[in-house]
């Protein structure tokens, strides 16, 4: 009897710990602190580095892999050994109940994809608040990010998958702002906003994969920026439009491609407001540090600077 247990210890927790042993290896980890986050031996993380690993399908690999980065993330900002396993046990549990990893499985076992369905239920939202938490608080720490501040101050959200309504979006109550001269949030809750939160619920129904966003000012030094790292941008300007309706004008450039970033170019009365999309917050943060990497030289130089950290990476 091959359990979903037995398949996932024998098939892909082999190959997924050595992905997250990458990850954290190019975060600049020793092979023994890699070691003791993944409950193995230095010898096997070694082998892991090396390449020494049963690898997967294609189409399971990249699922797998995408796994791999957000744990990696998680466990680089910070994160604990207990909230990555919860991370990734919820990741694969969704695997099973989107029914992509039933096909894969119901092959390995030996049964129907229909019985495979009927074992997972549903998680709930706690890594959610605690992903984007973690990635607040790195947010708020990096240096000069409280120029990236607008007007209208920022907010961070983070929704589950599939969200139905700010009900399923986290993001920071009374939104991020300055005091004393330093970002200041409070921590996140689910349903503490409506515009973001709506922004965020509207992309998700057209790109599922996306559920992270933060909002910063605008600037020809900021958008300079996002054009050297590469960013793709999409730009719209929401200009006497009622909120419902500018949550659908910022959202809709998705309906036909991926955008790193949509550009408000507001107009009579409404600021113009950069929106950084991401998978999730971590991604969201890595992008913001960026930005900051080619805006901390000011002026030129600072662009200078950025091309040689891209042509770098």
């Amino acid at each position: 009897m091959r359990t979903p247990a037995v398949y996932l210890a024998e098939v892909i927790m082999p190959y997924l710990r050595a992905k997250i042993a990458e990850v954290l290896y190019r975060g600049n980890l020793r092979q023994a602190e890699i070691a003791d986050y993944l409950g193995v031996t230095q010898t096997m993380v070694s082998k892991y580095l090396s390449g020494r690993y049963k690898k997967l399908p294609d189409e399971l690999a990249s699922r797998i892999d995408e796994i791999a980065e957000e744990a990696g993330r998680f466990i680089l900002y910070g994160g604990t050994r207990e909230g990555a396993t919860v991370l990734v046990s919820r990741r694969l549990v969704e695997l099973f109940q989107s029914g992509f990893l039933c096909r894969f499985y119901a092959e390995y076992a030996g049964i129907s994809e229909e019985a495979c369905h009927t074992i997972y239920s549903t998680s709930g939202k706690g890594e959610v608040l605690e992903k984007l938490s973690l990635a607040l608080r790195r947010l708020i720490s990096l240096q000069d990010f409280g120029g990236l501040i607008p007007e209208v101050r920022s907010n961070f959200a983070y929704s589950v998958q599939s969200p139905s309504g700010p009900e399923d979006v986290a993001a920071v109550p009374g939104r991020i702002t300055l005091a004393k001269g330093k970002p200041y949030a409070l921590p996140p809750e689910f349903g503490a906003s409506r515009f973001t939160a709506g922004i965020l619920v509207r992309v998700g129904k057209l790109r599922p994969e996306v559920r992270s966003v933060l909002n910063i000012r605008y600037g020809d030094d900021v958008e300079r920026a996002l054009k050297l790292f590469g960013f793709k941008l999409a730009r719209v300007s929401t200009a006497g439009l009622e909120e419902r309706e500018a949550m659908k004008k910022i959202a809709s450039p998705f309906s036909s491609e991926m955008y790193d970033v949509v550009i408000d170019e507001g107009g009579h009365g409404v600021e113009p407001v950069v929106y950084i999309f991401g998978r999730d917050p971590f991604e969201v943060v890595d992008k913001v540090e960026r930005l900051l990497q080619v805006l901390g030289g000011g002026g030129n130089e600072g662009l200078h600077e950025g091309a040689s950290l891209l042509n770098e990476g």
